[in-house]
């Protein structure tokens, strides 16, 4: 079986996908427009931030598996997968700390003005009167959106550093904020209204997608903080650039729209030159220790594949069916069984959405448990009931 791996991951799990006989193409700079061109070869693709487009899962004919090696799957066209019963997983939470601690920095950053303390510095400047202006962290409020790994580890974080949290996440509720020592919000605007810092940890997706809105940006007090470590999609960010531009609120970010997709090479960007905005590259997982774990997650689920047929972290898997009729089939274990009942539901022209086949003690015996998108005449039951050297009972019931 052919891997190949589109973007930068630890020699060590190369290693790992070798040991296991797989044939591996690691080609970490590989773009969009390379892929576009299709694998030919590959089963399984592996990436980071590449992009895997529709153009690159319909010129890739034996490709079946695509693995994120992180959490938001953004970058791949589920869609055209899934029409292509193409399976793709992802590894969340492993780059968790790493994504909280560069949140962390951003906010340490943009309060301690140190990136630009390094730069004087590095041009011969000492300011000590500028830089000694910093605010401080201790018995401010932050306002933490997402309250999934990610979070989580800010929110451990940021209580070491005497922040009092306030947190809104369309899973949490007051209970459990409560559990967790934080403050609930009932909305996002309510959150930014109460925070000095509001850090956005959203995945991005259609329910995302513009969250941060010019209203919750607005709602920040004057001289707040903003910090996105997440998806630049999540922010409405023409409003954004207008609030730092005029200088009422600062932004440490991780993730922007013009975000160059090479991974070395000149770029312009709006937000150059503005001394209240501190950038990183993109650079939120990337630590060693979150790399090899979001590695080893990876090769984990390969291994799965191939040794099992499972795919742990399967994204796309359509978990109900609307098939109103479900046939069960107790049977004994032997070959051609399944087939035949398969065989009788074809002929009918019932289609089988879902099917599972579990075996019992001693292997003698299984039970079949199909889903089906229309009902069997009593004439296809009974078909498949006379087949007494195969079948056990045949059972037809009703669905919800």
């Amino acid at each position: 079986m052919n891997v190949t791996i589109a973007d930068k991951l630890p020699i060590e799990a190369v290693n790992q996908l070798e040991e296991m006989g797989l044939k591996v193409d690691n080609n970490p700079g590989l773009k969009e427009s390379d892929l576009g061109d299709g694998l030919p070869d590959a089963q399984i693709l592996m990436v980071r931030s590449t992009v895997v487009s529709k153009v690159c899962i319909e010129n890739s004919p034996r490709l079946s598996l695509i693995i994120r090696a992180g959490a938001g799957v953004n970058n791949i066209d589920i869609e055209a997968a899934s029409g292509k019963g193409i399976y793709v997983a992802n590894c969340p939470g492993k780059n968790a700390i790493a994504v909280a601690e560069l949140s962390m920095g951003l906010i340490l950053s943009l309060d301690r003005f140190i990136p630009q303390n390094v730069s004087d510095f590095n041009d011969g400047k000492w300011n000590k009167a500028a830089y000694s202006k910093a605010d401080g962290l201790f018995g401010k409020t932050i306002g933490i959106i997402g309250t999934g790994m990610i979070g989580q580890e800010v929110i451990r974080r940021a209580k070491g550093f005497g922040l009092n949290v306030v947190a809104w996440s369309r899973s949490l509720t007051p209970k459990i904020a409560d559990e967790m020592g934080i403050e609930y919000a009932d909305t996002i605007q309510e959150a930014a209204k109460m925070s000095d810092i509001l850090s956005v940890h959203l995945a991005m997706n259609s329910e995302t997608k513009g969250i941060i809105s010019k209203d919750v940006l607005s709602a920040l007090k004057d001289g707040a903080m903003f910090i996105n470590t997440s998806r630049d999609g999540v922010v409405d960010e023409d409003a954004l650039f207008e609030e730092v531009k005029r200088g009422r609120i600062k932004a440490g970010l991780d993730v922007f729209s013009d975000e160059p997709e090479y991974k070395e090479g000149e770029f312009e960007s709006r937000f150059q030159g503005l001394d209240n905005v501190c950038i990183t590259h993109h650079i939120g997982a990337s630590t060693y220790q979150a790399q090899m774990a979001v590695a080893d997650d990876a090769v984990d689920i390969v291994r799965g594949y191939l040794q099992e047929g499972k795919v742990r972290n399967w994204l796309n898997r359509c978990e109900h069916t609307e098939s109103p009729w479900q046939l069960v089939v107790r049977h004994y274990d032997k070959p051609g069984v399944i087939a035949n009942v398969m065989n009788e539901l074809k002929e009918a022209k019932i289609n089988a959405q879902e099917l599972e086949n579990v075996i019992f003690d001693r292997k003698l015996a299984a039970c079949c448990t199909i889903q089906l998108d229309a009902e069997p005449t009593e004439k296809v039951l009974q078909n498949i009931r006379t087949r007494q050297d195969e079948v056990i009972s045949a059972m037809l019931v009703p669905r919800g």
